[in-house]
């Protein structure tokens, strides 16, 4: 390994780590010692270790809800833990598995044994180190590729634009003008969604709240799809609220949200068909989430006559670059969703899909 490597000796019992650092001393790892389960917790934060072999049997924080507290932190879950016990029942065993533990040597410690089994889990570590040091490689080169096609796609719709403006093109002509420009338009908008993704995932993006005018802002959505839906034939079947009913939200993530599952509804629904889109306060509805209160929340519910969704897939669809079992002669990306998904959750709110009688999904939002 190209630098030292760190482990954390866990033993309310300073011979236990005497012992371990004896038998681990020709390896040349740098051993730290945690005298308690607190202590360990604070050194894990600390020092963030390569590894941990942690005693059960310790007063007041047992090896094992240390154990199951690290595992629960998604900052330090990725560290391989050895439990060392005396423990030898499979019952006991199998509680340290259960709160996460990677692995476990008994007492007394076998000196083969113990060195094969940290360089084991070692090995797993750093492959894991290796496999996240890439990920963020692709996410860093991806977050500037992003940055690089913003110029190229202004550069098309300032000139499509301007196109647009004269009085020299030929009907047929302007027509492929407004195709080259209504697609600049979604390139954007699918660049804008992945930089603002981006910023989710680290925790950048600040929401900018204001008191969202909900019936104004469904308007404003439906106007944009009223071309597209006499192109198919589809009729919107709207439900807006009162006129003096807000919302305290982001109102540019709270478009992009609605104008996505509309998109979908339009991009999916047969030729014809009929789209639905609910918005209002419910009294009684189904809150999943502990922060929301079912007095306060708006419910915003799209409902299209498509192929609908697969049982199994109702939850894929909501991760990145999945699309689920749809029509092959559909363009899709598989970003919508998650975005909708990121949006919703950073207000706070929840996202769920179920079937349409006959056919179809409803989308339902929970703010």
């Amino acid at each position: 390994m190209s630098r030292e490597v760190s482990v954390l000796v866990v033993d309310d019992d300073l011979t236990g780590f005497t012992v371990i650092q004896a038998l681990l001393k020709p390896e040349g790892y740098q051993l730290s010692y945690a005298e308690s389960g607190q202590t360990a917790l604070e050194q894990v934060d600390a020092i963030a270790p390569d590894l941990i072999l942690l005693d059960v049997m310790m007063p007041e924080l047992d090896g094992i809800e240390v154990c199951h507290r690290i595992k629960s932190d998604p900052n330090a879950a990725h560290i391989p833990i050895i439990i060392v016990t005396a423990l030898s029942s499979n019952e006991d065993l199998a509680r340290c598995f259960e709160a996460g533990a990677d692995d476990f040597i008994s007492k007394p410690l076998n000196r083969l044994e113990l060195r094969a089994r940290v360089r084991s889990l070692l090995r797993i570590k750093q492959q894991h180190d290796q496999l996240k040091a890439t990920l963020k490689m692709r996410e860093d080169m991806s977050a500037m590729m992003v940055h690089d096609l913003r110029n190229p796609v202004t550069s098309i719709l300032l000139g499509s634009q301007f196109m647009l403006m004269s009085n020299m093109l030929q009907p047929n002509e302007r027509e492929r003008i407004r195709l080259v420009y209504a697609s600049g338009q979604r390139l954007d908008a699918m660049i804008n969604e992945l930089l603002i993704m981006a910023k989710m995932e680290v925790g950048k993006l600040l929401l900018n709240r204001t008191e969202v005018n909900l019936n104004a802002l469904i308007t404003a959505v439906i106007s944009g799809f009223q071309s597209i839906a006499r192109t198919k034939q589809l009729q919107f079947e709207i439900h807006c609220p009162e006129p003096n009913e807000y919302l305290n939200a982001d109102i540019h993530l709270l478009r992009r949200l609605i104008d996505n599952l509309i998109s979908n509804a339009v991009k999916f629904s047969p030729e014809s068909g009929k789209i639905g889109l609910r918005v209002y306060r419910s009294r009684s509805v189904n809150v999943q989430n502990e922060n929301l209160e079912a007095d306060k929340s708006i419910v915003i519910q799209v409902k299209d006559e498509g192929p609908g969704i697969t049982e199994n897939m109702r939850q894929k669809i909501f991760n990145k670059y999945e699309i689920g079992d749809r029509p092959t002669d559909i363009a899709q990306t598989g970003l919508g969703l998650a975005f909708c998904k990121m949006v919703v959750e950073a207000h706070g709110g929840q996202i769920s899909v179920e079937d349409n009688t006959p056919s179809g999904s409803i989308f339902t939002v929970i703010i």
